[in-house]
């Protein structure tokens, strides 16, 4: 166990992340499903903000409680079920938070008066926020272009930076977290709040910068084999064992803050904004580790397989020793020095060992010639 975390540490580990590809695209397939059908079926449970409407606040003291807030909306001809009840905590003071539909200037100051009554304060203690429609489409509008401008200047920097190749990896993949992002929030119904879109364009960021780590040591690797035949999917595993340690430090790194924050400032705090905010990074900073190895890395290696240099060799793969043998001397090992070196390594796996020795041993021998007497 020591050696595997010390070859992890060092970035000697052996995992073929391209082999495996098919079970992460596989994974990754059923959850956009899984997305495209919530979609579909329940949509988004958008805030105040995009779909506009009312929201009071008031102090919780006095009679004022959400079942006295529910009588109250009914009483003004607002259904209870279209509205959304939130207690606020801010230390000792708690307020209660109320959103409904858009509604009359009178319904809302008949609401704000029969509040303040209950809770037994005056009518400046209730304040009230309207949000039209329009300004929700228009806020939602501009978020999309500017997600499409993003995408634009990241794919032209990524394909004069490296190759088109990885441009286009990249941009899957972070539509690839998008879509489970918002999957998540519409199968969960969350609300999605400004606070919740500005996260999202927060994790596209962390998301590319996670992709182009690997794609860096990519662009490296890819050089340093220039005269070897080597296929792409070797060079992508090689990259991404390379890289492995780097990825998971940062992907601890950027959660424990976040999940701290949503723990004590939801939790603890009574933020609510800072729960929208922290939980969509959450999800975002989870689904952008993991297509930045099981989405972006092999779906690169597919598109370079595609190149006239690795088509010869795309069915080739290094595997357990061949591996190792590869990342420390920059070339492919031999048939007959792997099953040595796979048999002599202590800390190779007996199932790498046998894999190698079975497509070295398979063959039949060479008939020896008669000799003349």
């Amino acid at each position: 166990m020591a050696g595997r975390w010390q070859r992890l540490y060092r970035g000697e580990t052996t995992v073929d992340f391209y082999g495996r590809r098919r079970y992460g695209f596989i994974f990754s397939g059923v959850l956009l499903v899984v997305t495209v059908v919530s979609l579909f079926a329940q949509g988004l449970n958008l805030g105040i903000d995009f779909k506009g409407g009312v929201a009071w606040e008031a102090p919780v003291s006095g009679q004022l409680t959400i079942e006295s807030a529910k009588q109250i909306l009914e009483d003004a001809g607002i259904e209870e079920t279209s509205a959304k009840f939130q207690v606020l905590s801010s230390g000792s003071d708690q307020r209660l938070r109320i959103q409904a539909g858009e509604q009359t200037e009178a319904v809302q100051t008949d609401v704000r008066t029969k509040l303040a009554e209950k809770a037994g304060s005056g009518e400046d203690s209730v304040s009230v926020a309207t949000v039209s429609s329009t300004w929700g489409r228009s806020i939602t509008n501009k978020a999309v272009r500017a997600l499409l401008v993003f995408m634009l200047f990241v794919s032209v920097f990524i394909s004069w930076r490296f190759e088109w190749g990885m441009a286009l990896s990249a941009i899957a993949a972070m539509v690839h977290d998008v879509g489970i992002s918002v999957g998540v929030y519409s199968v969960l119904g969350l609300e999605v709040t400004p606070a919740t879109v500005v996260a999202f364009l927060t994790i596209l960021g962390f998301s590319l910068y996670d992709t182009i780590v690997v794609f860096d040591k990519v662009h490296e690797n890819t050089s340093r084999f220039s005269g070897s035949r080597v296929s792409a999917g070797d060079i992508i595993n090689v990259s991404m064992n390379q890289v492995l340690m780097r990825s998971l430090n940062t992907s601890i790194a950027a959660v424990l803050p976040v999940f701290s924050l949503l723990v004590l400032g939801s939790g603890v705090f009574g933020a609510v904004a800072l729960r929208e905010f922290a939980l969509a990074l959450l999800v975002g900073l989870a689904t952008g580790a993991y297509s930045s190895i099981f989405i972006a890395s092999p779906l690169l290696g597919i598109l370079k397989n595609r190149d006239p240099r690795y088509a010869p060799y795309r069915t080739q793969l290094s595997l357990g020793p061949e591996m190792a043998h590869l990342m420390a001397t920059g070339a492919p090992a031999s048939r007959r020095g792997a099953v040595i070196t796979a048999v002599a390594d202590p800390d190779a796996s007996p199932e790498a060992a046998a894999a190698v020795a079975e497509t070295v041993l398979s063959h039949p021998p060479r008939p020896r010639k008669k000799s003349r007497r």
